[in-house]
């Protein structure tokens, strides 16, 4: 597998793009060699749910919050779903829960509709802070899933 020879400096580099912790990436390429992209998958998920908060925290700041225009290629297609016509209620719902939680909204983005995301955002607005915060780790593993998969595939 590609990702097993890279270089450790080359390696956290490629899983920053994943995931932007870097306790995360350094914890991932220092686990090498995987052998094949499940066992990677696998200890990837493990690694991001055992991630302390500021960890997760470290990862957020890479992410835009949904609806709102980014320069990152990799963010826009990932929020394909989200037109111009949402981006008034999205910034409303964006700035709710950022009052409410002090972090962006989080969802993995891929495969989602607009009405979908805008329906989850309102709806965690409801969660207490611990119950939100293992939603967004949830989350998070979902889309550096995803953004693996990409990588060694």
């Amino acid at each position: 597998m590609r990702f097993d020879g890279l270089s450790r400096a080359d390696a956290e580099a490629e899983l920053l793009a994943c995931c932007a912790s870097r306790r995360w990436a350094a914890a991932v390429a220092g686990g090498r060699p995987y052998g094949s992209a499940e066992r990677l998958l696998a200890a990837a998920g493990r690694a991001v749910r055992d991630l302390d908060w500021p960890d997760v925290e470290e990862a957020l700041h890479a992410h835009p919050r949904i609806g709102e225009r980014t320069a990152s290629a990799l963010s826009r297609q990932e929020q394909a779903g989200v037109g111009d016509g949402d981006r008034a209620a999205f910034a409303v719902a964006n700035a709710e829960y950022e009052e409410r939680f002090g972090h962006v909204f989080l969802i993995r983005a891929g495969g989602r509709s607009a009405a979908e995301m805008l329906a989850e955002l309102r709806e965690r607005l409801g969660n207490d802070p611990a119950k939100e915060r293992e939603v967004v780790r949830g989350e998070l593993a979902e889309i550096t899933e995803l953004r693996l998969r990409k990588l060694v595939t």
